[in-house]
């Protein structure tokens, strides 16, 4: 469809923009609590144990798990935009509980309700912006989402070094966090829903206003059929009620094929996500430089958290050029290489652990330059791929299942960010740096396999040949083929529009 092939239109831009509002929250959240959990100090009456920490990081990732799992039934039945505003009141009110408290178990409640917000926006951001981008930019323009996480990281490590030696700097730092999702609240009250869920709805006339706004040039004719196609995938999911959609939908994901084949690699990616240890490196890095040796712990996670801005912003300009695929199968190697390289040089650092803490006799050694340096190499392996391909995951369903389907994908990486959270330092403890930075390494390496043999590339595909693609196996070569076809086409009418203007002035 030519509207497919069009450059997203500045309503679009803002609308994603604005939409990624929700990603930075999730960067600022994970960024804020590594550097708070060395600062807080004895602010609640006790220095933090290792059981705290992780109590106090997990509690974010519960929250999260919980309400990815009912928003892919309440996003079907509300709207994407009605949603992602309510998510923006659960933050609020998170932040400012975190603010107040005053003891342990405070904290987490908020860090709790604040994770109910995270859940529900990490969900629907990605979806958002999917479903309103043209397929050759949708790469792009999701990934746009992943940049606020990363630029969330950066600054929320920047503005905690700043106040690392402030008094209660650390209430400032979970404070400023109010400040997005009532910036997103307020803008979402002036702006639409997406077509896909308006025309889901039976509100023609409004969707057709959009995608008017969303797609430059679009004549009465394409909107027309933009709005057909619409209708066509909404009639796949029979029921009156949304409970009825919902069970049809659970019974459909399972048993057809494709459906199914979608669920498993985009659980798959998101599992892989987690587990081979990127959020360990965000919730604690400042507790592992601290424990090898580096007085400003926070200061140096800043390095990491630029180096993954940055390569994020590089994936930004490359992912609809150079194919998901490709990315990953790229980004996977490297990662399993320099977590290696962290094992190693771990097993030459000599950490003590008393009173569930963590410390190095002396200053930084060579080696604790070598984790650093190792760690923003991994760093930026992950964000070239694996960091933000996952977030992909809504081209991976038809529409009659895309609500459920991003739901369970989601609720996998925070599930996955659940275990990682509660169990990293203990694992530190128990079975050394060196046993695992090594299991994350071996994880990786189980990675690459599977994306080798089943993650097809989904690049400027629309999201009717993404389903036709898994129709019948994961058909790597035939996406390949079908991506190229599609590149190739997408260059030819790039080619042909540069050149009308300078035939009509010969013509003249």
């Amino acid at each position: 469809m030519v509207l497919e092939n069009e450059k997203p239109s500045l309503m679009v831009l803002f609308l994603t923009f604005l939409a990624s509002i929700s990603g930075f929250m999730f960067g600022y959240d994970t960024g804020y609590i590594s550097s708070a959990l060395v600062s807080i100090g004895d602010s609640f009456g006790k220095t933090l144990s290792y059981g705290n920490e992780q109590f106090i990081t997990a509690a974010t990732s519960l929250g999260a798990l919980i309400t990815a799992i009912i928003s892919g039934l309440i996003v079907d039945y509300f709207g994407r935009k009605p949603v992602l505003m309510v998510s923006n009141i659960l933050f609020v009110i998170g932040s400012v509980i975190q603010c107040a408290s005053h003891n342990v178990w405070t904290m987490i409640i908020g860090r709790l309700i604040m994770g109910f917000g995270v859940g529900t926006g990490s969900l629907i951001a990605p979806l958002y912006i999917s479903e309103l981008a043209p397929s050759t930019f949708r790469g792009r323009l999701v990934v746009l989402n992943v940049l606020g996480i990363t630029g969330g990281q950066l600054i929320a490590y920047a503005i905690g070094a700043g106040l690392d030696s402030v008094h209660n700097g650390w209430r400032i730092v979970v404070g400023i966090s109010i400040i997005p999702p009532v910036i997103q609240f307020a803008s979402f009250l002036f702006l639409p829903d997406t077509p896909r869920f308006l025309v889901m709805k039976g509100k023609f006339d409004r969707a057709a206003k959009v995608i008017n706004r969303i797609y430059n040039g679009a004549t009465p004719e394409l909107v027309e059929e933009k709005i057909r196609e619409l209708q066509i995938a909404n009639s796949e999911i029979p029921g009156r009620s949304v409970l009825q959609r919902y069970k049809y939908s659970l019974i459909k994901i399972h048993t057809v094929p494709s459906n199914f084949r979608a669920l498993f690699l985009a659980c798959a990616l998101q599992a892989i996500q987690q587990f081979t240890g990127f959020n360990s490196l965000m919730y604690f890095s400042a507790t592992i430089f601290k424990a090898i040796g580096f007085n400003n712990s926070t200061a140096v996670s800043i390095i990491v958290a630029g180096t993954n801005f940055v390569v994020t912003l590089l994936a930004f300009f490359v992912i609809d050029r150079v194919g998901r695929r490709r990315m990953l199968l790229l980004s996977l190697p490297l990662m399993m290489i320099f977590l290696i390289l962290c094992a190693v040089a771990f097993h030459f650092i000599d950490i003590h652990f008393e009173n569930h803490s963590a410390y190095v006799n002396g200053s930084v050694s060579k080696w604790g330059i070598v984790v650093v340096i190792a760690m923003i190499l991994y760093t930026a392996s992950y964000a070239i791929g694996i960091g933000n391909v996952p977030w992909q995951q809504s081209e991976l369903f038809p529409q009659s299942v895309r609500g459920l389907g991003t739901s369970f994908s989601t609720a996998t990486n925070w599930a996955g960010s659940l275990v990682i959270s509660a169990t990293f330092l203990t694992m530190l403890e128990n079975i050394t740096p060196t046993g695992t930075f090594a299991l994350f390494a071996v994880l990786s390496a189980l990675s690459f396999v599977l994306v080798y043999f089943c993650y097809p590339e989904l690049s400027n595909l629309s999201l009717e040949e993404v389903e036709m693609v898994l129709t019948g196996g994961f058909n790597i070569k035939a996406s390949e083929k079908l991506a190229k076809k599609r590149k190739r086409q997408r260059i030819n009418n790039k080619m042909k529009d540069q050149d009308k203007p300078s035939t009509q002035i010969n013509a003249a």
